[in-house]
């Protein structure tokens, strides 16, 4: 049995990362060398905060020909595992279930007349799945030193710590949720046995993690609906919350503690970085493209800088805007909105007829009610992080009206680099809701009307609020910086004692919300 290897097997890291995606690409130039690109995230400055002693290692899919041909070739970085999954088996895993399926279903995305269907093909896919998180979960046990820590992350990876703790019950195991979990009623769509291994899977875990307590509290009751005599959650007021569990319905049970970190904008990193010379470049051409009202005074902005994700709701957006020009005649010509709709997943069909509807609609408002000298919509759909930054330097408003985020890191990034300040229009659907909603102005994301009075509201609020409004913001949003909130999941499995790891993480940013409703 694989639980009884050997301490030769097994391997010399202490900390340990899984993830789809790693801190480094490849892509194969023209002459057949290879350029590698880094990343970076909450995971990275995380890693990079423990130091080159910890013995750390990232183990991460090759999702590219270019990082296949890395493998191939032996080219890698020190502290960077990349598995060379198959790519049709990826593909599978990847597309077929964690982004067309699970995505769907934490963010609530089906149109339930005609979807899901889960049939032969589904099948297919879930086997492609669980062949590929099988391998993370052989490669971890491999690699992990004798109680190491490891750190799984997100959707893609949902029965890893089942698996893993199979092969090795000596290790610490903590996954963390990087996007909503699916309320109980929602989530029993799913095909029985595939909610039971998902469940299970996760309980594997000697710690889940999530952004909110409303996506923690999700999971719990998930849990305690798909088997209810072997899955007990914990809701002790003012006292860590965890899940009882046993696979046999016996004794022993095992406890899954749960914790909460609510993912912080890095501060310092985006104020310096968006002080740079191309940021500069980038707001002077977005001022041009911008221009000035009639009476000679700079107009207004209403940004947003968004994936073309379902989820973000961009559509409804430009509804929004366009029901603001109607109600508001005033506006016209005195405010633009800056919409940077960057590609995702453009090799799913859904996904390119979304970003395709919102160039189509943006193109329409601007055919409506532009003049010659007012563009109402700047849209821009190539991915460019300086421009990013130059808009949120220049933004008024910022509109972040997602259908379901499991936090949104825009809401928190944008008062932080506004130059003079902005009001933000916030979904009460994104997970930073919970800490930015005292000061941002709520909106339902379904609802265009109130959606376009808010964006009114925040193009007349007064400078003077605006600026402190922002500060508030800013600070709520940077309580838990990148690096910070690795060490803190780190430092949480690894305490000496079990219930002292629930309790390092079991309030976070957000607080203790007690019983669930």
């Amino acid at each position: 049995m694989a639980s009884t290897q050997g301490a030769a097997e097994q391997g010399a890291a202490k900390v340990l990362v899984a993830s789809n995606r790693g801190p480094v690409s490849y892509e194969v130039q023209g002459d057949g060398s290879l350029h590698s690109k880094r990343g970076g995230g909450g995971v990275v400055s995380g890693l990079s905060a423990i130091g080159p002693d910890a013995g750390a290692l990232w183990v991460c899919s090759a999702l590219s020909d270019g990082d296949r041909e890395a493998v191939r070739r032996g080219v890698g970085e020190e502290g960077v595992h990349m598995l060379p999954i198959p790519a049709d088996v990826h593909a599978d895993a990847y597309n077929g279930i964690a982004n067309s399926v699970l995505w769907f279903v934490h963010h609530m995305l089906y149109q339930t007349p005609l979807e899901p269907v889960f049939d032969a093909e589904f099948r297919r896919q879930w086997a492609s799945y669980e062949t590929y998180n099988r391998a993370f979960a052989a490669e971890l046990a491999r690699q992990a030193a004798p109680g190491a820590a490891v750190l799984v992350q997100d959707y893609h990876l949902c029965l890893v710590p089942g698996m893993l703790r199979e092969l090795r019950p000596d290790v610490r195991i903590g996954h963390f949720s990087h996007t909503p979990w699916a309320p109980a009623e929602y989530f029993r769509m799913l095909p029985d046995d595939i909610r039971s291994q998902l469940v299970w899977g996760m309980l594997g875990a000697d710690r889940l993690g999530f952004l909110t307590w409303r996506w923690a509290q999700a999971f719990m009751g998930c849990a305690g609906a798909t088997d209810p005599e072997r899955i007990s959650p914990s809701w002790p007021s003012g006292a860590p919350k965890s899940i009882e569990h046993t696979p046999t319905g016996r004794p022993p049970l095992r406890t899954t503690w749960i914790g909460v970190h609510g993912l912080g904008a890095d501060a310092e990193f985006l104020r310096a970085r968006s002080h740079e010379a191309d940021v500069a470049e980038r707001m002077t051409a977005l001022r041009e493209e911008i221009g000035t009202a009639p009476d000679g005074t700079a107009r207004r902005t209403i940004v947003r800088v968004d994936r073309t994700e379902l989820s973000k709701n961009i559509v409804r957006g430009l509804l929004s805007y366009r029901q603001l020009l109607d109600d508001h005649p005033e506006w016209r010509e005195r405010v633009v909105h800056v919409a940077f709709a960057y590609p995702s997943r453009q090799d799913l069909s859904v996904y390119r007829d979304y970003t395709a509807e919102v160039q189509r609609l943006a193109q329409e408002i601007n055919s409506r009610y532009g003049t010659p000298g007012w563009t109402p919509v700047v849209l821009h759909v190539k991915d460019d992080f300086a421009r990013s930054l130059a808009a949120y330097r220049l933004a008024d408003v910022a509109l972040v009206n997602p259908i379901r985020d499991g936090m949104n890191l825009v809401a928190k990034e944008v008062p932080v680099v506004s130059d003079a300040g902005c009001a933000l229009v916030l979904s009460r659907e994104a997970g930073a809701f919970e800490e930015l909603g005292d000061d941002a102005i709520t909106v339902n994301p379904y609802d265009v009307i109130d959606t376009a009075r808010a964006l009114h509201e925040a193009l007349s609020m007064g400078p003077e609020e605006r600026a402190e409004r922002s500060k508030r913001l800013a600070a709520a949003a940077t309580a838990l910086p990148p690096a910070q909130w690795f060490l803190d999941q780190l430092q949480a499995l690894t305490d000496e004692k079990v219930e002292t790891a629930g309790a390092a993480g079991a309030t976070g940013a957000a607080g203790d919300p007690g019983q669930p409703a």
